[in-house]
């Protein structure tokens, strides 16, 4: 299973169904329950652990989330929602872990991504995806997003030689080196200055990829009609 879905998500990185199944396959017998341990190790990882929070667009209001202040946790995180056209409500069930609690550390973790991607700034397209999930390998080493980055290879020239430059070395480099992601009581920061957890966990925000693509867009259109004028 794990070697049938680690190919076919690299053909289409966006089939979630297919993500959620090498995450728990590799994840096991060692990985996920490093990653219990470590939430285990820490305070606030203990008690999510007892509470086992989820976060859907039932437990978590967006309208009240939007009402908050622009520099704040919880619009940022709304922001970004309706920026990428995405909901909390897409994550997978996990299913193919027998242990009850890392059953719960792999659902908290799957559900707590896109709160690593409006944090980060990273939108969804393949650069960003790729970028976000080599933040997680080094942060979680959870072997999934590790493999996620074989993606790469399917990117354009231009766009992998961005991550080459850029998001890999912000991704390793971040990830390494910020306090365990998985620790953070999302639910409880959601009024803090983004800034503010930013600079707590270690956390510095790569190039804005939206706004580079754009630019690139734009020089390649400018070259063509040079181009054209030329001729």
């Amino acid at each position: 299973m794990a070697i049938g879905s680690s190919a076919m998500a690299l053909i289409n990185p966006y089939r979630a169904d297919l993500i959620a199944q090498v995450g728990e396959s590799t994840a096991t017998p060692y990985f996920i329950y490093r990653l219990r341990d470590a939430m285990l190790a820490d305070p606030t990882g203990r008690r999510i652990l007892r509470l086992r929070p989820r976060i859907t667009s039932k437990t978590l209001s967006m309208s009240y989330l939007r009402s908050l202040p622009e520099n704040t946790v919880g619009r940022t995180y709304v922001g970004w929602l309706d920026r990428e056209g995405v909901s909390p409500d897409t994550r997978s069930e996990t299913r193919y872990i027998d242990d009850e609690e890392c059953a719960y550390v792999m659902q908290r973790y799957r559900e707590c991504h896109d709160f690593y991607h409006s944090i980060t700034g990273l939108p969804i397209v393949r650069e960003g995806e790729v970028a976000l999930k080599a933040f997680e390998w080094a942060n979680t080493l959870l072997p999934m997003p590790g493999l996620s980055m074989f993606a790469a290879a399917t990117m354009k020239p231009q766009e992998r030689q961005r991550f080459w430059d850029i998001y890999l070395p912000w991704a390793l480099r971040n990830g390494s080196r910020s306090k365990e992601v998985i620790n953070v009581f999302w639910e409880e920061q959601l009024e803090r200055d983004v800034e503010e957890l930013r600079g707590e966990l270690g956390i510095e925000q790569p190039p804005d990829l939206r706004a580079i693509r754009k630019a690139a867009r734009e020089e390649k259109k400018r070259m063509k009609e040079i181009k054209a004028k030329g001729i």
